[in-house]
Formats: C-alpha cells, structure tokens, sequence
C-alpha cells in the first residue's frame, strides 16, 4: 500500500510518498519560503496544484491513501479520521483557531480531492498527543463558562512530532517509560515544549491557537494581553488586523525587519545587522524560559530532546541555548553537536546532569502509520 502524506505548513509545504510494506519513502519533495516576502511560492494553494498536477499526470505512483496534517480540530475528534463533508465543515469551523494552518491544511485536502478523485484521505490531527493534560494544566484563568460554552482551552499541537521524538529517545536509548521525565522542544517556524512524564503529556506550551508561548518566526508567542485593547485604542485597529499583526507581522520577523527564516537571519548577523542579532537572542532567550518554566514542573528532567527544522540545522543555536541552561548542568559537547544532523545525537558531555539528545523528526512517517492503520482498521 502507498500511502501520500501532506504536510502542509505555515512556511512550507511538505510531500512524501510512502510504501507501507517495505516501510521505505518512495519520493520526497519539500517546498519552503511559502508566503515569505520575495519567495516564488506566493501561496499554498498553487504550490500544491502544481505539484499534485505533476504527481497525478508525470508520475505512475499508484497512491491508495492520502494523509494529511491538519492543526486543529478543538474537541470535535480525538483520533485521526477518514475525511468526509462534515469532517471538513469541522476543518473550517476552526480555523480562526489555527490562522496560519487550518486554511493551508484545507486547501491541501480540496486539491487532493479534484486530483485524486475516489482516493481515500485521512486527517491526523495536531493535539492528540496533548490529550493526557489534566484540567489545572489545559484550562485558563477565566470564568468556566467561557469553556463550557466556547471551549476555549489549551490543546497543544505537532502532536506528531513531539511524540515521534519521545518514541525514538525512549527506544533508542532504552529508557524506562514510568520514571523517565522528558522535555521535547519542536524548533522550526513555528515553536513548542511539551513536559512528559510515564508516557503522558503534563502540558505543553502552545495553547488554545498556535500562537502562545514562545517565539516564533512570525507568532509574537506570550505578551501582555493589556496590549491588545492599547492597540486597538491608539492605532485604530481591528480584532483582524490584530489577529494578522500578532500571527504573520511578530516574531523574528517582526523583531529583525528582515525575515522569518533563521537562514537570512544569520546572513544579516555576518553583516552585522544588530536588529537580527536581537532577534535571535530574544529567540533563544524565549526558548530557554519555557524549558526551565517545564523542569520545575516535572520537578527536574532526565533528557530534553531538540527537533525540527532550526534546530536540526544550526549547531550555533543550540549551542547558545544550552548555554543558557548551563546551570542545570548541562554541558555541551562541542564533538558531536555539528551542523546538519541527519541522525540522532546525544549533543551533551557524558558527565552533563540532563542528557541533552537532537532527534530529527519525522512528522510524515507518523501521519502515514496513523493513516495506514485507520484504512485498514488495524
């Protein structure tokens, strides 16, 4: 069986083809810098058109399954389903939850749905990982009713990366799943840190939308809510544009005046841009908050795991963060943290307090098994 998965992101678009039988990828595409300023991919929408245009026409590929990443589906389902209309009325319903997602997830499955008329397609949704917070860790400050009425909680998200990740570190380095306490950090546009303990999730930093916690390429991430209405009142301006300004105007890219991408970023800082220079170490700053906000949670970590695309990259970044949680007794390892890792790598000395481990993820391969097994009710 082969199985297509879709990642569709807020900067980038990811393919890839699987076999199921022999477990292999048969072909791969990434496509980045979607949306960014200057990019040739003006939209998600004709990327995937012309892809998919190329795959159902150039290609004798034999897809029996579509698996899609899709952001955020609030409470309507807990496990992956097979889309159908009101799956993607439900799709729709919440993506004023998830701005920068939902929409591009949307327009991924409709594109698939004219090209591969007849093929099954399946959604895998981005919280479900995040499902074994209790009440204290989900639910925010504001009268009940409000989530009573609107849900209006945390639900986390990259659901399939954080576990991924989780699964490999426990396995590959035979961890004991009940007393193991775990901080996983997904670095790439978008940023979030989950704490996990006996296997389950305590909470993880992404809240209600995308958009909490720490910073990100073009998210603000956590600021004063009071901040808000101030704009509002002396900038005239709407929920909407507030929406837009803090979910595709902040971050890195609104701290540099530059760019989202952590690549231009760094060719700027070789020139000296001090605005870049800034950005990052907000960026790093914000990063390492979180995860020592997440060690007192879990009262200490015995390994926290890097992953995703900024951080599988830059040796640099995580150098500069470990540095920051020196004080755990973290040390680096100056050997095997290298640009570019393709595999997993224990990047801490093996006298560091914390072991400190980069995981490439592999969100699509996670999306195909998920798939695999709901077409196939195993």
């Amino acid at each position: 069986m082969k199985i297509l998965v879709i990642n569709a992101w807020s900067s980038s678009l990811k393919y890839q083809l699987f076999d199921m039988k022999k477990k292999s990828v048969v072909v791969k595409w990434i496509i980045e810098k979607v949306w960014i300023k200057n990019s040739s991919v003006k939209n998600h929408k004709d990327a995937l058109h012309s892809v998919m245009k190329v795959l159902s026409e150039g290609w004798n590929l034999d897809i029996d399954a579509i698996g899609h990443r899709v952001v955020h589906w609030g409470e309507y389902f807990k496990d992956p389903a097979i889309i159908t209309d009101e799956v993607l009325t439900r799709i729709d319903e919440c993506s004023d939850l998830a701005p920068l997602h939902n929409p591009h997830n949307l327009q991924a499955i409709l594109a698939c749905k004219d090209l591969f008329p007849g093929i099954p397609q399946v959604a895998v949704f981005d919280t479900a990982f995040h499902q074994t917070m209790e009440p204290a860790h989900y639910l925010y400050a504001l009268p009940t009713k409000y989530y009573e009425q609107y849900k209006i909680r945390r639900y986390g998200f990259h659901w399939t990366s954080h576990q991924y990740v989780y699964n490999k570190l426990i396995a590959n380095y035979q961890l004991p799943i009940s007393t193991t306490k775990v901080i996983t950090c997904h670095v790439g546009n978008g940023v979030s840190v989950a704490a996990i303990t006996n296997g389950k999730v305590v909470e993880t930093s992404m809240g209600m939308t995308p958009l909490e916690w720490t910073m990100m390429g073009t998210r603000s991430g956590n600021i004063d809510p009071a901040i808000i209405p101030y704009l509002m009142t002396h900038e005239s301006m709407t929920p909407d544009e507030i929406n837009d300004l803090l979910n595709t105007q902040s971050g890195l890219l609104g701290v540099s005046w530059v760019s989202s991408d952590m690549r231009d970023l760094f060719a700027e800082i070789e020139k000296w841009n001090k605005q870049c220079s800034l950005a990052l170490e907000m960026f790093i700053t914000s990063l390492a908050k979180y995860i020592w906000a997440y060690a007192c949670l879990l009262w200490w970590v015995d390994a926290i795991v890097l992953t995703a695309g900024v951080m599988e990259h830059r040796a640099i970044l995580r150098a500069m963060l470990l540095e920051k949680l020196s004080w755990m007794g973290i040390l680096l390892n100056k050997k095997t943290n290298q640009d570019d890792l393709e595999s997993d790598a224990v990047i801490s000395l093996p006298d560091s307090k914390i072991m400190v481990v980069l995981i490439p993820t592999n969100e699509e391969l996670m999306i195909a098994e998920q798939t695999y097994k709901l077409i196939y009710n195993l």
